[in-house]
């Protein structure tokens, strides 16, 4: 009889977003006649841009021509699209990265669930808590968490660096030197940010103690701050420890059409000389057939000066979306963070409610949806979680109900 992989087993209930969507589908079905406002999953609502939408068609146009048509794309991506990440992203940004180090993909969740494969099963991994589900549930899979505590909600193997309110959401460097270190900035799901100098000291540390940092930089498009460092790579030494994943999700409205990045510099190597950006090339092209021309084509034209602008627009009006949220929550009493680098706000729940009866609360009350800060791990207890992402005038209704409870 066929055996599974047992590491699956040990993952706890199911996975965040599906418990929310069946907790508001059964909602949904006992009260048909109510609006529900969703304002809990990470799921933009503007309409791709039009630079966008042009090159996706011209794209299309070409794969009707049999001189132009485009079969399997090069598994670790377009030149086109590797040459303008690696001058737009990078060297205009005086950060030293070349095209090849660029490995194209289908979005960033992908990537931050599989470059845990590139290392070894002992691997000791730190990650900030609270914590995007997917760093931890994948590295369960992979064998190396441990044993799980149901009363704690912690993974007897993970290191976990507590976010909270006492300490800005910034974790401390952890005493106990992990191989591998998750930090995601700005952060989902506490909408934190950091400073270029705070930043620095997590490369220092990692290249002092042989750690490699995997750096969430999916929402790097809305810092709005000069000190906020756009990429992990205008810190100096980053090139020897860390590791960056990039996503067209949040910047460009590609949810519904899957395009992202990892860096993996040639710098970063084993005791033994083996280097990382090998392990991951041989990772890529064995696992993945590449992304699609026609979307690698709208990838290029959000870099073109009218997607430029037209994306920035529609950042602006999420993030017009997370001041209404944040300044509404404010004046009603709430204790309220993020809403400034990034499209999360993350409030402290009322009344000492814990973060899923005020889920309940919301829903059942004001009819709105938001996300349980306990679903992304311990330190999120007694907080929650609210985008930007939806339209204007649902976001202004949202707030309205809930100022009014």
């Amino acid at each position: 009889m066929f055996r599974v992989n047992e590491d699956y087993l040990k993952l706890p209930g199911s996975y965040l977003f599906s418990t929310i969507g069946k907790k508001v589908a059964a909602y949904t079905a006992a009260n048909p006649d109510k609006k529900i406002i969703r304002l809990g999953i990470g799921d933009v609502t503007q309409p791709l841009c039009p630079a966008v939408i042009k090159a996706l068609h011209n794209a299309v146009d070409e794969m009707a021509d049999a001189s132009t048509f485009k079969g399997y794309s090069p598994d670790l991506g377009y030149d086109f699209l590797r040459n303008t990440i690696a001058q737009k992203d990078y060297k205009d940004r005086g950060c030293d990265i070349a095209a090849d180090e660029i490995f194209v993909s289908d979005g960033a969740k992908s990537d931050s669930g599989n470059i845990q494969e590139i290392f070894s099963k002992d691997t000791k991994v730190a990650v900030c808590d609270p914590v995007y589900p997917v760093y931890v549930d994948t590295n369960v899979m992979a064998g190396r968490t441990g044993v799980y505590d149901s009363e704690t909600g912690l993974w007897s193997n993970v290191i976990y660096m507590p976010c909270t309110a006492e300490n800005d959401f910034s974790p401390e460097l952890p005493k106990e030197v992990p191989d591998l270190i998750y930090l995601c900035y700005p952060n989902n799901p506490t909408g934190a940010s950091i400073t270029k100098d705070a930043l620095q000291r997590w490369v220092d540390y990692a290249n002092k103690n042989g750690s490699v940092i995997v750096y969430d930089a999916a929402y790097e498009a809305y810092i709005s701050e000069d000190n906020v460092p756009h990429s992990i790579y205008e810190c100096e030494g980053a090139r020897t420890c860390a590791i960056e994943i990039r996503s067209f999700s949040k910047n460009a409205g590609f949810t519904g059409t899957r395009l992202g990045f990892t860096v993996v510099p040639k710098d970063i190597k084993t005791a033994e000389g083996v280097t990382l950006h090998q392990l991951w090339a041989r990772r890529h092209g064995t696992k993945f057939n590449g992304a699609p021309y026609i979307v690698q084509k709208a990838g290029e034209a959000v870099y073109s000066a009218e997607g430029r602008a037209e994306t920035q627009q529609q950042i602006a009006y999420y993030m017009n979306n997370a001041k209404c949220i944040y300044e509404g929550l404010k004046s009603a009493g709430y204790s309220v963070y993020g809403g400034v680098n990034a499209p999360y706000i993350w409030l402290k729940t009322p009344d000492k409610m814990t973060s899923w009866e005020f889920f309940d609360f919301l829903l059942e009350t004001a009819n709105v949806v938001g996300t349980p800060g306990s679903g992304f791990g311990p330190s999120g207890e007694g907080y929650f979680r609210l985008t930007a992402f939806g339209s204007y005038e649902n976001t202004v209704e949202a707030i309205d109900r809930i100022k009014k409870l």
